[in-house]
């Protein structure tokens, strides 16, 4: 049995989801409530010590970090693929997935100024201090007393926007040579990168994903949404219209 603890607007949840969905798995769906610090909870930190998500469970046992979850889903379950035949192309999957890994302080600039950002800046400066005790990772620390107390400025913004578009100058010269990021068919390479696209698109850089300025990344992107597991995977707009 599969439980997936996920969060609609997560990007690393995303992911997972769209892995489940492109191997047309059945899994239990718990929402975790970031706002309210599900992830946090003593219940959540015994599953995941992180204190992030995703995680999953297979049979009782815990997994997270959602390169890692997708890896495993694909040797566990390995009909259709999602890596690639060769050492070479795995190899080339693996460095997407930890170049994607590395851009994620760069979305958290963007995507917490919105539903969390409205949660943590209505802190007191005891309860401020009483959340950030109960998280794990001091980066995450540092991000939301951020939120809370010290928002991201727009040069802050302007810099995590640049590297995100070099990550779109990235994938053009890789789509070059072929249809997808790993070799010649779709792989987690792919998946991993698509939320990130999805909010580059929507808000943080909308006229880059264009046939202008990144023509093989639309087309790449196209293909993409126009896959039965895109919508299968729930990966719609990242703020209430």
């Amino acid at each position: 049995m599969l439980v997936l603890h996920h969060a609609w607007r997560s990007s690393a949840s995303r992911r997972v989801r769209l892995c489940l969905e492109e191997k047309g798995l059945e899994y239990e769906g718990r929402v975790v409530n970031l706002e309210a610090m599900e992830h946090h909870s003593p219940e959540y930190l015994k599953i995941n010590p992180n204190g992030v998500i995703p995680a999953l469970i297979h049979d009782g046992r815990p997994l997270y970090e959602s390169g890692t979850i997708c890896e495993y889903l694909d040797e566990v379950f390995p009909d259709p693929p999602l890596s690639p035949d060769n050492a070479y192309d795995r190899a080339s999957m693996r460095n997407w997935i930890r170049h994607v890994d590395e851009r994620i302080g760069n979305l958290i600039i963007f995507n917490w100024r919105h539903q969390l950002q409205k949660v943590a800046e209505k802190w007191t400066d005891n309860e401020l201090a009483a959340h950030l005790k109960k998280i794990p990772s001091k980066e995450r620390q540092e991000a939301w007393l951020r939120v809370a107390r010290r928002p991201y400025t727009e040069e802050e913004r302007a810099g995590a926007r640049a590297k995100l578009v070099e990550l779109l100058d990235r994938m053009e010269g890789t789509l070059k040579e072929s249809a997808w990021l790993a070799g010649s068919r779709y792989t987690i390479a792919d998946i991993a990168v698509v939320p990130f696209v999805k909010r580059i698109e929507e808000e943080i850089a909308p006229g880059q994903v264009t046939s202008k300025f990144h023509p093989r990344v639309t087309e790449w992107w196209t293909s993409i949404q126009a896959r039965p597991a895109f919508a299968h995977a729930r990966i719609g707009p990242f703020t209430d219209p």
